[in-house]
């Protein structure tokens, strides 16, 4: 007599390479760097958390344009800058030869980093590494290439912060992949401590950048334009969607919102993270 088995309500893989594609197209879409370059407090407030000493060998994961690299090569650190964008490492290496400041640059995948283990110093990575499709592989990459001792420095978005609720928001139009974890999950402790632990300890504390734009239809605009993961978002969709989007950003804008004249001041929680190897 066979048995059946009973249908199981296990969730699909997600296909990381296609959503790999699939980013790199968003990222490259744009500029980030036109939003990205108001973010450089981030990487200079990471960089003074992690209390980074001159001469130390730093890699920056998913480096965008660059904040976190310009940050720790204005201590004095040897700096790696790495992203699978090489147009957003084009950006850091121009902001970083404007400010006369020495940096290394190498297209990489934050889950395939092409580095031996225990290379690094620090690691860091400012609202980068938590993008990735496989969140287990690139913490173990991070992890890899840091030496003992050394400490991992992060910034990442949380759950409820005003970006959070961006891409839930863009969600509601164009769903992630079938299987694929939040980014912001890299934005809570517990996550942050399924990633990590027992191989590193964890300290994470709430800071808050604030967007500050001429009003919220402003920023809609910029990142409608500039931010690929939005541009993106918005070519997908037909001429009424679009319309609808566009509102609920604005509203989302406003909600967040806390100035009252007439500009837009929207301060957006994330988590500042230093981990130390053990």
């Amino acid at each position: 007599m066979s048995i059946s088995s009973a249908p199981t309500n296990t969730p699909p893989l997600p296909d990381v390479a296609a959503i790999k594609t699939r980013q790199q197209g968003a990222w490259s879409s744009g500029d980030y760097a036109v939003v990205g370059t108001t973010l450089q407090i981030v990487g200079e407030t990471l960089c003074e958390a992690l209390d980074v000493r001159a001469g130390w060998r730093v890699l920056d994961v998913a480096a965008g344009n660059g904040n976190a690299s310009l940050a720790a090569a204005r201590r004095f650190c040897d700096v790696v800058a790495t992203d699978y964008v090489p147009a957003l490492l084009e950006r850091a290496r121009e902001r970083a030869e404007a400010d006369r400041l020495p940096l290394e640059s190498q297209t990489a995948d934050a889950e395939n980093l092409p580095f031996s283990d225990e290379s690094f110093d620090a690691v860091v990575s400012t609202f980068g590494v938590m993008f990735t499709p496989d969140q287990e592989r690139a913490a173990s990459e991070l992890l890899r290439v840091c030496k003992p001792g050394g400490k991992i420095g992060l910034a990442n978005w949380t759950p409820g912060s005003f970006v959070g609720q961006i891409f839930a928001t863009i969600g509601k139009y164009v769903p992630p992949a079938p299987g694929l974890k939040s980014p912001a999950l890299w934005g809570t402790r517990a996550r942050l401590a399924e990633l990590f632990e027992p191989r590193a300890s964890i300290a994470a504390s709430e800071r808050y950048f604030s967007f500050r734009y001429r009003s919220p239809e402003h920023w809609v605009d910029v990142f409608k334009t500039y931010y690929g993961p939005v541009l993106k978002a918005f070519a997908a969709l037909e001429a009424p969607a679009q319309a609808a989007l566009h509102d609920d950003l604005v509203n989302l804008a406003a909600r967040f919102n806390t100035a009252d004249d007439g500009t837009m001041v929207a301060p957006s929680e994330y988590l500042e993270i230093v981990i130390v190897k053990k």
